[in-house]
């Protein structure tokens, strides 16, 4: 079943095109690899996919809905992209409740159950300031399925992570997929995509292809 839809779509800024006539499809309940060189437009399909880009010309359904004509956003969406941005002078704890009650979605109980996943400490009194890279990064994990969310859009989630904290994040995104999530994971990674990715494809110079 098609979760996602892309049709001939463009993104333009200015007299650069980013995304040229991407048409792609990505099913329910896989994890979809998205690979590329930095710039090569991976990152604005996935804000474009997210709502947070409008193309220039075409179309993206998410669920049947069209994003910017039915919905904003697609809805139960969870992402990581580029860097998390969290306020420095609260703790973990504290600035995922922050975020969750914007949209009452997730409890205290499913937030503080979304930092132990990703190896942290709920109760850690040290504000995020003070996190390493590393703790940033799971800390941006957790609050993308802190609210259950059946769509994940992750773009290089084990940037900074050393070899443990990534085969535990790489554990956890596979026990997503089980759950039946859907998932579409930018990396650089060769083993991330090799070990995770039920299709692969390739962003290159805004032309998206299919590798597998």
């Amino acid at each position: 079943m098609t979760l996602i839809e892309l049709e001939h779509v463009w993104m333009n800024f200015g007299e650069t095109t980013v995304l040229q006539d991407v048409c792609r499809t990505f099913e329910k309940g896989k994890i979809h690899g998205i690979v590329g060189n930095n710039g090569s437009g991976k990152t604005v399909m996935m804000k474009c996919i997210c709502g947070f880009l409008r193309p220039t010309k075409g179309r993206i359904t998410v669920n049947s809905l069209r994003i910017g004509k039915d919905v904003d956003f697609p809805p139960a969406l969870g992402l990581i992209i580029e860097t998390p941005g969290f306020l420095p002078g609260l703790t973990g704890l504290k600035n995922l409740e922050l975020l969750a009650s914007l949209n009452k979605k997730a409890d205290r109980e499913a937030i503080r159950y979304a930092i132990e996943r990703v190896g942290l400490n709920p109760d850690l009194r040290q504000p995020v300031g003070k996190y390493s890279l590393g703790m940033r990064q799971r800390l941006g994990i957790a609050q993308a399925i802190m609210e259950d969310p059946s769509l994940l859009v992750l773009d290089e989630p084990f940037n900074g992570l050393d070899k443990n904290a990534v085969q535990t994040m790489r554990d956890l995104v596979d026990d997503l997929r089980r759950q039946g999530k859907t998932i579409l994971l930018a990396s650089h990674n060769q083993q991330d995509i090799d070990e995770l990715c039920d299709t692969v494809c390739e962003m290159d110079a805004g032309v998206l292809a299919e590798i597998r």
